[in-house]
């Protein structure tokens, strides 16, 4: 029984994962970098203290447990939007709220390593 248990653990952890890395964009940094020329907004998903740490140089950062609550400083719902975090979780689960409530264009870029240099 425990060994049933430890094989559906491993499984669901194993599709999470999968999960997570589908939802970043495939773009690579040249393209992300062609967006943020463009004017896309970048916004950094992680916790002030991780973005203290260093970001993206023109990150906004809008913690993930405040983009529901900041939602208008995201502006126009066709303006193409690159948010990121640590790894792509969090950022994929802002792009997942914000494509639900209008926005078009938005990027999950995955981790602050993923972003082109500035």
């Amino acid at each position: 029984m425990n060994r049933m248990i430890l094989i559906v653990i491993v499984t669901v952890a194993v599709l999470f994962i999968i999960f997570q890395l589908k939802k970043t964009s495939g773009m690579d940094q040249s393209q992300l970098k062609e967006k943020i020329d463009a004017g896309a907004l970048v916004v950094d998903v992680r916790t002030v203290a991780e973005f203290n740490s260093g970001h993206f140089p023109t990150a906004k950062n809008i913690p993930i447990d405040e983009v529901s609550k900041r939602v208008d400083e995201f502006g126009d719902k066709n303006q193409t939007i690159i948010v990121y975090c640590a790894s792509g979780g969090r950022s994929g689960s802002a792009k997942s709220f914000l494509e639900s409530i209008g926005y078009k264009q938005v990027i999950n870029a995955g981790g602050l390593s993923n972003m082109p240099s500035p």
